[in-house]
């Protein structure tokens, strides 16, 4: 879930987090793009996002609940509501359901176009989780008048081919052909070729009116339950089970550079507040439930086809989690930690994506189930070993030169006045006492930075003369800090910076020896800076 999105989020990270989510053919987790109304959540996937996720082996259905509300959408002309989409009347339930379904077997229909979703593959999935025998012979027996007594004596896999034959029989053949495009763009396909084709598509027919079958046994029931209130979860499963079919064969048809569907479904929560019209239908609120618990239940069993959902609803950005009973079960665990670890950097965010995909972090990690937050803790220290240490080697060789420089007499006494922590360097220049100095000088600035939760205000008491500290000089010429102007703080230049200057300083502290330390804890307790005054001013963290 990316909550707050345009209060907290750049929007080229965003676009970054959206765009990786996407490039996956599966997932574990559906994504919920939330933010508040107006901040452009629209705009940014359908006309910056949707035509990549469009190209080559890519395929996105794209969904808008609100579109039917005529009075408010720009396909009719008009514009969007600054408020919610409940201030205006909403469309009807069945209006929804037919634009998912829709889309969704549009999108099953290029699959199977690819070869990559058959006739025996959606008979394995729609026997996984339903009993197919009796609604079979229904369809058999309505197709081509075989009596039940024939086909009580066959399996269920027989029962299957025997329908998909009946019902090609009544199907009309042109229009399989042009769902196909077998008519222009497959001449060259051999008799064989085109019948496995065709079979497929039948089948998709088939899957769908045995689950028509099936909703039509529960259709007492579901008028009941719309009559008298209360809950089903069988229910309102009934209702979904369609668009769930579809949702994982397509989950399942999914191959990398070959066919990666993907899907886009805005203004959610429109769905969850649609009228009933159709008394076949459980309410709403019940259906959209059914949906995304299933969605979520793919994702986590069996990894699902990307599903972004997008809303400003703020339901989805907190009650959510607990209606759903898992607080991460959206890919805000993955987000967190990025945002908690490394911050809102667009250079981490791809550094992180790419190590994540690299064949050398496969094989470090060998045939060990390795975490997402194994992989952070590896890319912190890439960050340690090839950007914070040697730029901390750096700053300590800028310190040794400013104490052989004071010791010559090359610096201002204006720099080296009374009470200044760094007031007291080696009245030598040899570079080894120099360069000790200049570690228990740098170790003492971090300290003292990390007690100010690191963020100084260098206006706050007229405070410019912190400039005169070596230590924040080195280490903001080195590129680790920077001094921002409005509002005036110095910071390191993103979170992931800062954690490694707190494993930098862990580090030292390990290697030195026991009077080096001594040293450190002299100039700490008698000598030791305290920016705590010119910390960051409470709502700035």
């Amino acid at each position: 879930m990316v909550n707050k999105a345009w209060r907290i989020i750049p929007r080229p990270l965003l676009e970054t987090v959206l765009n990786n989510h996407a490039q996956h053919h599966r997932v574990h987790q559906p994504l919920i793009l939330h933010g508040p109304r107006g901040v452009g959540k629209t705009t940014l996937i359908v006309e910056r996002l949707l035509g990549e996720w469009n190209k080559g082996p890519h395929l996105s259905g794209y969904i808008d609940f609100a579109e039917s509300i005529k009075d408010h959408h720009p396909r009719y002309n008009q514009s969007f509501p600054w408020a919610s989409w409940s201030n205006c009347l909403p469309p009807t339930l069945s209006n929804c359901r037919t634009q998912l379904e829709d889309t969704l077997e549009s999108m099953v229909e290029k699959g199977v176009k690819l070869g990559t979703i058959s006739s025996h593959q959606i008979f394995t999935t729609l026997n996984k989780w339903h009993s197919l025998n009796t609604a079979l012979r229904r369809v058999i027996q309505d197709n081509s008048g075989v009596k039940n007594a024939v086909l009580d004596k066959v399996s269920g896999s027989v029962l299957w081919d025997r329908a998909v034959f009946a019902l090609s029989a009544r199907c009309n053949a042109k229009e399989i052909d042009e769902v196909l495009g077998l008519s222009e763009k497959r001449k060259g396909l051999s008799m064989e070729e085109a019948s496995y084709f065709r079979e497929s598509i039948v089948a998709l027919r088939l899957a769908k009116e045995v689950i028509k079958v099936q909703q039509g046994w529960r259709a007492n029931a579901i008028a009941f339950l719309n009559q008298k209130g209360g809950f089903s979860r069988p229910l309102a499963h009934s209702c979904t089970n369609w668009p769930c079919l579809l949702l994982e064969l397509l989950s399942q048809a999914a191959e990398i550079d070959h066919f990666q569907p993907k899907l886009v479904i805005n203004n959610i929560d429109v769905l969850r507040n649609a009228t009933l019209d159709d008394d076949s239908l459980v309410c709403a609120s019940m259906y959209h439930d059914s949906l995304i618990w299933r969605i979520i239940a793919l994702g986590a069993n069996e990894r699902c086809l990307p599903v972004i959902l997008i809303t400003s609803d703020s339901y989805y950005s907190y009650r959510a989690y607990m209606d759903f009973g898992f607080p991460d079960i959206f890919i805000s665990r993955e987000w967190m930690v990025v945002a908690e670890v490394l911050g809102p950097n667009p250079r981490h965010l791809f550094e992180l994506y790419a190590l994540k995909q690299s064949n050398y972090y496969q094989k470090m990690a060998g045939d060990k189930a390795s975490t997402f937050e194994d992989i952070v803790d590896a890319y912190l220290a890439y960050l340690q070993i090839t950007v914070v240490n040697p730029a901390m080697d750096k700053a300590l060789g800028l310190l040794q030169k400013f104490a052989i420089d004071a010791w010559s007499g090359k610096i201002s006494k204006d720099k080296l006045r009374f009470g200044a922590p760094w007031r007291h360097p080696p009245k030598t220049d040899d570079h080894n006492l120099c360069l000790e100095w200049a570690r228990v000088q740098l170790m003492d600035f971090v300290q003292s930075f990390v007690n100010t939760e690191f963020g100084i205000n260098y206006l706050a008491d007229c405070s410019l003369e912190i400039f005169d500290d070596p230590s924040i000089v080195a280490l903001l010429e080195v590129g680790l800090l920077y001094a921002q102007r409005d509002p005036s703080f110095i910071r390191p230049i993103s979170r992931g910076i800062q954690r490694c200057l707190v494993r930098w300083l862990v580090q030292q502290r390990i290697r030195m020896s026991y009077l080096n330390l001594l040293q450190c804890l002299w100039q700490r307790i008698i000598r030791g800076r305290s920016y705590r005054h010119l910390m960051l001013e409470a709502g700035y963290k």
